[in-house]
């Protein structure tokens, strides 16, 4: 569509998943833009249009709610990191467990869906163990800009803890080409890790390094390890994890915790068999290992399953899957007494979501990233004989959009 450099004044009204508020122009049509709130009038300037909707950028603030405060952070609404500091904390929870019930409703279509109170942070700020900054032309670190692909640099952040902010402030880094983001980790008693990332393999850094750290480069030929070691290790609970450069791991560790309780209370106290789908290094499975008499683990990261094995070395009921969960998920035999998934934002394959069917469950657990997908997949479990029993969102990510939430299902 041709570029329409028209600006203009819009009444907002509605909060939306990816932290936008809708409003509507005179001819009907609905206008997404970050950085308002409901009740909001301001003017805006197309970023992108079609004929039914536009997402707009604000140019001015014409009108003010009361529920608008100051933001924390100088580079709020250029960089894209943050999407609600201008929203007080107790507001941005009440915002997220309204989104939780729309998607619920608008795209499952569940009439008054059981959702339980949102289960909010400890820290509003700093609660990050590990952030991941990208790399720009000129070797300057910063997140992308809320409105392009462009690196915005940074002169300060509140997400990630205090001793990964030491050290981002404090690092001299030489870029080198290729390199294309620097990932910084946290873990037990203030350990720190470095990792950077390379689209090349032949061109390393130098360093100089007087601090004790280790730092890992990964690249398309593989792990490096240029200082210290390989992994770090996280602790949830009473439980210790291996976590190395390559795995994922919650990056709100108290929050983690928090919904390892909502899973537990969740799911049976003694059962036959489990399977875990997309079990990373063991978070879950660490916990609910000495519930069941069988369990079968699937994940396809090659370093999140060598991590696992060494987090469950201490049970031998645990059987792991290495591989993506649609080719290895119809090959295990026998039916499950509950079947646990974490998948990624895009949720559930309709071919994994019919052979979780056919395990015939009596009880499912699913942890989900992405409100949308969660709806999409609620649905189709629900169109298979399954009841949404509660839906407990939980806040992991203070002052952005992203929200996690842990559905109960039972066998109708």
């Amino acid at each position: 569509m041709k570029k329409n450099n028209k600006d203009y004044n819009v009444k907002f009204e509605t909060y939306t998943y990816g932290g936008e508020v809708m409003g509507r122009l005179e001819d009907g049509r609905a206008v997404f833009t970050p950085f308002v709130l409901a009740g909001e009038e301001a003017r805006i300037r197309p970023v992108f249009e079609k004929k039914r909707f536009m997402k707009g950028k604000k140019i001015a603030l014409l009108s003010s709610s009361d529920q608008r405060i100051s933001p924390k952070c100088i580079h709020f609404e250029v960089c894209g990191g943050c999407h609600y500091q201008h929203i007080s904390y107790g507001d941005q929870l009440k915002i997220k467990e309204q989104i939780v019930l729309d998607q619920l409703t608008r795209l499952g279509g569940f009439e008054n869906p059981n959702i339980s109170p949102i289960i909010p942070a400890d820290e509003e700020f700093y609660y990050r163990n590990s952030v991941q900054f990208h790399v720009g032309e000129e070797g300057q670190t910063g997140f992308l800009s809320a409105f392009d692909y462009q690196v915005v640099p940074l002169s300060e952040c509140h997400l990630p803890q205090t001793a990964i902010l030491d050290l981002w402030q404090t690092l001299d880094l030489e870029t080198y080409p290729g390199l294309k983001q620097v990932h910084f980790r946290c873990g037990e008693e203030d350990d720190l890790m470095v990792i950077l990332e390379s689209e090349k393999h032949d061109q390393l850094p130098t360093m100089e390094l007087d601090m004790p750290i280790s730092v890992v480069h990964l690249s398309p030929a593989g792990v490096i390890v240029m200082a210290g070691d390989d992994h770090l290790v996280m602790q949830v609970k009473e439980k210790r994890f291996k976590v190395s450069a390559q795995s994922f791991f919650q990056v709100n560790t108290k929050q983690a915790a928090k919904m390892v309780d909502q899973v537990l209370k969740y799911l049976p106290q003694k059962a036959d068999r489990l399977i875990e789908l997309y079990s990373g290094v063991g978070l879950f499975t660490a916990f609910l290992a000495p519930r069941f008499k069988e369990v079968f683990a699937v994940e396809s990261s090659e370093s999140a399953c060598e991590d696992f094995a060494a987090n469950l070395d201490e049970y031998d009921h645990i059987s792991l899957y290495m591989g993506d969960v649609k080719d290895i998920l119809g090959g295990i035999e026998g039916n499950a007494d509950v079947v646990l998934v974490d998948p990624p934002r895009a949720g559930l394959l309709p071919e994994v979501l019919d052979a979780i069917i056919n395990k015939q469950p009596e009880t499912l657990v699913y942890v989900s990233c992405d409100t949308a997908t969660f709806a999409r997949d609620a649905k189709r479990f629900v169109e298979q004989g399954y009841q949404v029993v509660e839906v407990t969102p939980v806040d992991v990510f203070p002052q952005t959009y992203h929200i996690e939430q842990i559905g109960f299902f039972q066998k109708g």
